[in-house]
């Protein structure tokens, strides 16, 4: 009777353990199902863009849609990079240059001000600190006009010190990023560090900052993206079609060439990719630094 309860027992046990691997199973395969839906609607307006930017004028508007371009032409590529209108290597080194700077400017400011709210004892320190989280939730357009007033009265209109300068005094955002990060580092190795007579410099620059490669990175990549499809900006503080960087570039042509939808999607495409390679490179470190920045309040 013994034996015929344990061999019950047994054949129960296995079959709860199968029934709760299927469960898993047909639980992934739901969540797969759902996921690979959402990513192909996501990425269809891509798909859609690049497909249009290699098409003839004719075959844009065919019904049923043509999803492989039939012939396949760089018509629009040719035109865009030789339009007059838009100067597309000019542009691309003006988007370069305030991006880069930006990023500069972003991850070294926010990197000591993070420093020093994360590891540095000093009066009013979470007072500040809390003031500094409340201006993420005043809106650019509020101080749009006031920020324009200022620049004015300064006499850097239409140069690129509107745009990059405020990037070297700090945004809220990414100090919060850089402190949480920052956070997570111990203590031990700061203190150690002031025991062997590092200042807080040294400790920044030699300990914290290598460290703290996953959430510069984080920083630096978004800012980039920032910078590179940023329109306002630009758009406010910039007269000079010279200067202009892409985004503002690419709008120009649009007023142009409005009904050209090849050249249109041929323009986009070129202003798009640095931005998805630039993410399909950087996206381990990406996540890495978003996840690592919230394990410690």
């Amino acid at each position: 009777m013994a034996a015929v309860s344990a061999t019950t027992r047994r054949g129960f046990l296995a079959w709860a353990r199968q029934s709760i691997a299927v469960q898993n199973f047909v639980r992934r395969g739901i969540t797969y199902i759902i996921l690979t839906f959402a990513a192909v609607l996501f990425l269809t307006p891509l798909f859609w863009m690049i497909s249009t930017s290699f098409k003839t004028p004719e075959k844009i508007f065919l019904f049923p849609p043509q999803l492989v371009p039939d012939p396949f032409t760089l018509r629009g590529y040719e035109r865009v990079l030789s339009s007059p209108s838009f100067p597309f290597f000019l542009y691309l080194r003006n988007s370069l240059f305030y991006a880069v700077l930006s990023v500069i400017g972003i991850v070294l400011s926010c990197s000591l001000v993070g420093y020093s709210f994360a590891c540095l004892r000093w009066p009013g320190r979470d007072a500040i600190f809390i003031v500094t989280l409340a201006t993420m939730m005043i809106p650019f357009p509020v101080v749009m006009v006031p920020l324009y007033i200022v620049f004015k009265f300064l006499g850097v209109l239409n140069t690129y010190w509107p745009l990059i300068g405020p990037n070297f005094l700090g945004t809220a955002f990414f100090i919060f990023l850089m402190r949480q990060f920052f956070k997570t580092i111990p203590l031990d190795l700061t203190e150690a560090a002031r025991v062997d007579g590092a200042s807080y410099g040294a400790i920044y620059a030699r300990i914290m900052m290598p460290l703290a490669r996953p959430v510069v990175a984080t920083t630096a990549l978004f800012t980039f993206l920032y910078c590179w499809n940023d329109f306002l900006g630009p758009l406010i503080f910039l007269s000079d079609d010279k200067k202009y960087p892409l985004a503002l570039g690419l709008a120009l042509l649009r007023g142009q060439h409005r009904s050209e939808w090849d050249m249109m999607m041929a323009g986009s495409t070129i202003v798009s990719l640095p931005i998805i390679v630039l993410f399909f490179f950087t996206q381990k470190t990406f996540i890495q630094g978003i996840t690592l920045t919230g394990i410690k309040g």
